[in-house]
């Protein structure tokens, strides 16, 4: 889609904004932003006089599509809660497009969501990242895999102490986890071996993905609330030497000069929740404010559907209120969830070469006033917002030319 968006205040992220900028998008790819950008002719122009101009959010851990709105449990598919290590399992195989969540997400300026197994188990599933819009999750997919979801905790405890089985305390779960990196070494050296022989060798999904960890390929996605659990994953990531990301860190202002000496990012959230477990208890918006000033790379998360994720804004909002930089917040939910989940080659800012994912609000999107009034995903306008009337361009009927 080509398309040019002019006249608006644009904010690039990743660079000082621009009052009456431009921002030109060919073959769905943003190849211009600037002050005295040209535009060719035959580009559709879209003038966004008196709005401002950013990219598309980024939400790095959420549940769209596999925890579904409204359906119950025939929706319910995040957590596989039979085997405590899932590391084969794909969040990508059980997303399903027509989940309210994702026109929720376009209408709070979110455009791409980094999806994940949830936290029933130590070692849950692969994570994806799709973009909000599209008629299957093949056509929205932007990479597959993202990470490895994992579980310390109460809630990995929990569902298997339950069952009277492994694991039913922190320590059961700390040794599932180490137990199967244990096998993938194993696993590596003996598929090492059968190469270097021309032997036949047995796959294994499971230990294939873990491998892929350790290699340092994938980072491994930590849910964690506790200070001491944050120190057990941060352990267990010394054993074995793999990319740490801590999701949630509801305690990590705990271990904020830590996490920053050691360049472990942290995706902090929900933040609108009660404190309904006892490894809540120190939930604050405060903590948002901390991790950055320790020089944490922040992301901010709404963990949807824990918090709509068309909250996902105001959470940032909040946290600037509580202390939080205004420029960090923006960041927190663009560039560096994109960065922190590998994904900024594609997403996360106005840059010449990223997909062309822009959002026109009405004024500056942290006042809770401002809202998206149009949403473009590479080009494509999906979401509009005049005169009080919300619409979602509809993945299944598309121009003749676009098919």
């Amino acid at each position: 889609m080509n398309i040019a968006i002019t006249s608006g205040y644009v904010v690039p992220v990743d660079g000082e904004p621009i009052d009456g900028g431009t921002v030109l998008i060919q073959d769905g790819r943003i190849t211009a932003v600037g002050r005295d950008v040209t535009v060719p002719d035959g580009i559709t122009v879209v003038d966004a006089t008196g709005g401002w101009v950013l990219p598309g959010f980024v939400e790095a851990h959420g549940h769209l599509g596999v925890y579904e709105e409204a359906e119950g449990w025939a929706g319910q598919d995040t957590n596989e809660m039979t085997d405590p290590n899932g590391a084969r399992l794909r969040a990508l195989d059980a997303i399903n497009p027509a989940d309210l969540g994702f026109g929720d997400a376009l209408s709070g300026g979110v455009t791409t969501a980094v999806i994940k197994p949830g936290s029933g188990n130590p070692i849950g599933g692969q994570t994806v990242a799709v973009k909000c819009w599209g008629r299957s999750v093949d056509e929205m997919l932007l990479k597959q895999p993202v990470s490895v979801k994992s579980a310390l905790g109460e809630n990995p405890k929990r569902v298997y102490g339950d069952q009277k089985k492994l694991p039913s305390t922190r320590q059961g779960v700390a040794a599932v986890i180490r137990d199967a990196f244990m096998k993938a070494q194993d696993y590596q050296a003996k598929r090492a071996a059968a190469e270097e022989e021309g032997k036949p060798f047995d796959r294994d999904g499971t230990l294939e993905i873990l491998s892929r960890v350790l290699d340092g390929e994938l980072p491994w996605c930590q849910h964690t609330h506790r200070a001491d659990d944050i120190a057990t994953a941060l352990r267990l990531a010394d054993e074995f030497g793999y990319r740490l990301v801590i999701n949630h860190g509801t305690e990590g202002h705990l271990l904020a000069d830590t996490l920053a000496e050691r360049n472990v990012p942290v995706i902090i959230g929900p933040l609108f929740t009660s404190r309904s477990k006892v490894e809540l208890r120190h939930r604050s918006l405060r903590n948002p404010g901390i991790l950055a000033r320790a020089g944490v790379e922040l992301a901010i998360t709404t963990d949807h559907p824990v918090v709509p994720i068309h909250f996902l804004v105001h959470q940032a909002t909040l946290a600037v209120k509580e202390g939080l930089d205004p420029v960090e917040a923006l960041r927190s939910i663009t560039l560096n969830p994109a960065r922190i989940m590998g994904l900024d080659d594609r997403v996360g800012a106005l840059r010449p070469g990223l997909d062309g994912d822009v959002v026109i609000w009405s004024g500056d999107p942290l006042d809770v006033m401002s809202r998206a009034l149009r949403v473009f995903i590479s080009g494509r306008e999906v979401y509009s917002y005049t005169d009080g009337n919300a619409v979602v361009a509809d993945p299944y009927y598309r121009e003749s030319s676009d098919r």
